[in-house]
């Protein structure tokens, strides 16, 4: 019986080689290991990312229309060597990162946000007691600092993803020539946009963070929340425009929220929590070069330089914190009505929760329209005037480049404030 089975297997081969279906099975052949490819390409970012198995067989589904098993994906995840709990990064290489953090603003953050910058940023395996037990060797007094800290949160609830944004700006950096701007969706706490510029005042810049967002997130929100302000003028115009026709209760202008800063809870806190982990070390920062008389804020020169040389590390800091925060965990809360979990998850994924996306679609000619008369165009690189063309032309000269780092920053403000003093 083996041997006629085997002599068929060897019959059936030869006639499928030699027929007409063999061309056509050798096209398809790699276009299906380049989606295998490219679906365990999908599965590595995810899981690098930090979500859980039911988390990426989740966005796999809903979000790339690719359905596994759990048992699948487990077995993907063994053959390339993805495991939560094995093969740990050598010690000295953690020490090395949490060191590097603790020169800049992550001297200011817990063992959890440090978990997650050394996974995400430096692709180290490390679980949270190591990091704990790290941080609580290296830096002591700021453990014993940030364990005194206590947070009285006020109770807050949205229906779902993109069913009302707060926007506000952060003024605490201002001084030193660097606005800041934000949003975030009530419901995920999903931070939406932050962006540093010369100015977070201007109306037009304002709607161009809006504008863009909703193209990127295909959706106007059903209510929008700001601070009173004329640069949340043009903002309120746009989003009462996209949402004249709407039927529901916050149709019209009623989908425009003023209020009193202390209202505006979700960006609010949110502030108080960029100032804790991030901006208290920047701001600290550049009070010392003020103090030590290398900054002079009455002095149109120094201001020109200071924002030459930092604007673009501070916008890219901006950006990490961000993606940080939006893939970290929510820990449940007794006093609140908001769910738990990552805020990318409860984002893009609302079914998970037993929600939906409140957004509402913008025709393309709106928003070309809104675009047009309510946007500022020239956003992408700060408008620092003449100063940049001097600037680039000294570092030409003397053999100057754009710096990585706070420090190599420093240096490069001190050489070009010296330089153009001495023209």
């Amino acid at each position: 019986m083996a041997a006629f089975a085997y002599s068929l297997f060897f019959f059936l081969a030869i006639c499928f080689c030699l027929s007409p279906c063999t061309a056509v099975l050798h096209a398809y052949i790699p276009v299906v290991q380049q989606n295998v490819g490219q679906r365990d390409e999908l599965i590595a970012t995810y899981f690098h990312l930090g979500f859980n198995y039911v988390e990426i067989l989740s966005f796999l589904t809903l979000s790339h229309g690719i359905r596994l098993s759990l048992r699948q994906l487990k077995r993907i995840l063994r053959n390339q060597g993805l495991f939560r709990r094995r093969n740990y990064s050598n010690p000295q290489e953690i020490i090395s990162a949490v060191e590097r953090e603790l020169r800049g603003s992550g001297s200011s953050i817990g063992y959890r946000l440090m978990h997650q910058r050394l996974r995400n940023d430096y692709g180290l395996v490390v679980d949270k007691e190591t990091v704990r037990l790290t941080l609580k060797t290296l830096d002591p007094e700021g453990v014993e600092r940030r364990s005194k800290q206590r947070l009285k949160r006020r109770k807050y609830s949205a229906k779902g993803p993109n069913y009302i944004w707060h926007i506000d700006g952060y003024d605490k950096l201002k001084p030193f020539g660097f606005c800041i701007h934000g949003a975030i969706d009530g419901y995920s706490r999903r931070v939406l946009w932050l962006e540093a510029n010369v100015t977070n005042s201007d109306p037009r810049v304002i709607a161009q963070y809006y504008c863009d967002c909703i193209k990127q997130v295909r959706g106007a929100p059903r209510i929008v929340r700001a601070d009173p302000g004329t640069e949340n003028c043009n903002v309120a115009g746009i989003q009462c425009f996209f949402r004249r026709n709407g039927s529901d209760s916050f149709a019209g202008e009623k989908s425009f929220m003023y209020g009193r800063s202390v209202s505006n809870q979700r960006i609010e806190a949110w502030w108080s929590f960029f100032r804790k982990t991030d901006s208290d070390w920047w701001i600290k920062l550049f009070k010392d070069i003020r103090d030590a008389g290398i900054y002079c804020d009455s002095n149109p020169i120094h201001v020109e330089c200071l924002k030459f040389c930092f604007m673009e590390l501070i916008q890219d800091e901006l950006k990490r914190v961000a993606e940080h925060w939006n893939l970290h965990r929510i820990r449940p809360c007794t006093n609140s009505n908001s769910p738990a979990g990552r805020p990318d998850v409860l984002y893009f994924l609302p079914e998970l929760e037993e929600t939906m996306d409140f957004s509402i679609p913008v025709p393309s000619h709106e928003m070309d329209l809104a675009i047009e008369e309510g946007c500022d165009y020239d956003i992408e690189q700060p408008a620092l005037g003449d100063f940049v063309e001097l600037a680039h032309l000294i570092m030409d000269e003397e053999g100057l480049t754009m710096p990585d780092d706070a420090e190599e920053a420093l240096s490069l403000y001190i050489d070009l404030v010296f330089h153009i003093e001495n023209i």
